[in-house]
């Protein structure tokens, strides 16, 4: 992964080649994450992921990047006040992996809230354009508990996959840096472009 600055404020990050296997990588875009079988675990189960040029995206400063690794295009560090932190996680995978319902209400889940109807989740849906991509913007946020805890997800169609950009961390945190992703989300571009 090259990272350089591209100003004063900003560091660009520009995904390396995909991470997969060469298995993984010949998968057809029309192909979802594998299912298990047997007595394994979705941990335990090979998942492709898109290959092809990828996308580009320049990070503010502020947020640290950890590069690619594994299934991840990217992880970026979105550090708070006392030590708290918020992770922005890059993944991309063929085709629509179920659509963005299927994909929302994946995300309320896994802060634990209850999914919502496909009306529902359309409609929680902003929709933006940059550089060329349209780009589908989701907020949810779960403050029950000790624990409250918020997610900022986009989902971009890209040459027969969808790369998601998705931030999770403390509700307070993450509402903070909404601006600050929104803004990211409209540098992201064609790697090629």
């Amino acid at each position: 992964m090259a990272a350089a600055p591209a100003d004063a404020n900003h560091q660009h990050v520009q995904p390396g080649a995909p991470t997969a296997a060469p298995a993984a990588q010949s998968t057809p875009a029309s192909s979802a994450p594998m299912a298990p079988s047997g007595g394994t675990t979705m941990a335990n189960t090979p998942v492709a992921t898109a290959a092809g040029t990828g996308l580009a995206w320049t990070v503010p400063a502020h947020w640290p990047s950890k590069g690619a690794s594994g299934m991840r295009k990217g992880t970026i560090t979105i550090p708070g006040e006392g030590g708290a932190s918020a992770e922005l996680a890059i993944t991309a995978f063929p085709g629509d992996v179920g659509g963005d319902v299927a994909n929302v209400n994946r995300w309320r889940g896994q802060i634990q809230l209850a999914p919502q109807s496909p009306d529902e989740v359309l409609r929680s849906i902003q929709r933006i354009e940059a550089n060329g991509l349209k780009i589908g913007v989701v907020e949810m946020a779960n403050s029950a508990g000790a624990t409250p805890t918020r997610v900022l997800g986009a989902m971009v169609p890209f040459e027969g996959s969808t790369w998601f950009f998705k931030v999770t961390g403390p509700d307070a945190l993450v509402a903070k840096e909404k601006d600050a992703f929104l803004a990211y989300l409209r540098t992201i571009k064609p790697a090629n472009g």
